[in-house]
């Protein structure tokens, strides 16, 4: 009976190291259920602290606390935080997304406006700017804040079953550059094949995937003007 109660022992006390370990960069996690985001998180950010001494820590919610901003409650667990952190946060049902860090020196290494843009290209900004800006000056932040690596993912629509794997894509992505971008400016290699090119694949489907959709509703625009152009020419010679 000893014997078992000390192999139950060892067993929860190995299940709640190793729970503490996995909990170290992906620091909060009630959105999604997938293993080897988790592990991938937790490798990269382990890799990115050894080499720079900065910890980035991923943190995806379903919901802000009540009556708690975005910024509040990352600053609640930065001033937890006793070495140089960033926090990059996901909150599913507020559909919000932010990068906070504890130290404003820290801002220096990486582009947050880069990052959380939802745009991924000066073409897709030049379009985007013209449906969408109400003034000049927001045309051009529009124009020249591009390559986000976090929204252009979460904006894609998923079916049924596939959010799980969108966030995924999205949260890591941004993960990643901005793992990426402390590791360029401190002069370090990322290991683990987490190259500067590692997260442009996945951008490069985005792209596609946007310039197909404005190719495919120019090419609806044009059938519709000249099917009503030439409605219109019939409704004359009938006449």
């Amino acid at each position: 009976m000893k014997i078992i109660n000390r192999g139950l022992f060892a067993l929860v006390f190995t299940l709640l190291i190793q729970s503490q370990l996995s909990a170290e960069y992906l620091y909060k996690n009630n959105v999604i259920n997938n293993p080897k985001f988790s592990h991938e998180v937790e490798t990269l950010g382990g890799d990115l602290y050894k080499k720079t001494g900065i910890k980035v820590k991923l943190i995806m919610i379903k919901e802000l606390p009540k009556d708690t901003t975005m910024y509040a409650y990352e600053k609640k667990i930065l001033a937890e935080s006793n070495s140089p952190t960033v926090l990059l946060t996901f909150s599913e049902i507020d559909t919000l997304v932010d990068i906070e860090a504890n130290d404003k020196i820290l801002y220096k290494y990486f582009n947050k406006k880069q990052i959380l843009s939802p745009v991924t290209s000066y073409v897709q900004g030049f379009i985007m700017a013209s449906a969408y800006a109400k003034s000049w000056d927001q045309f051009k932040e529009m124009l020249t804040t591009t390559g986000g690596t976090i929204l252009p993912l979460l904006g894609q629509k998923s079916k049924k079953g596939t959010a799980d794997a969108k966030y995924s894509a999205a949260m890591f992505n941004g993960y990643l550059d901005i793992a990426q971008q402390i590791a360029a400016a401190k002069g370090v290699t990322l290991g683990n094949g987490y190259d500067s090119d590692t997260n442009q694949e996945t951008l490069m489907y985005v792209k596609i995937f946007f310039y197909g959709f404005v190719l495919y509703a120019i090419i609806m625009y044009i059938r519709r003007m000249i099917y009503r152009r030439r409605h219109k020419d019939e409704k004359q010679k009938q006449w």
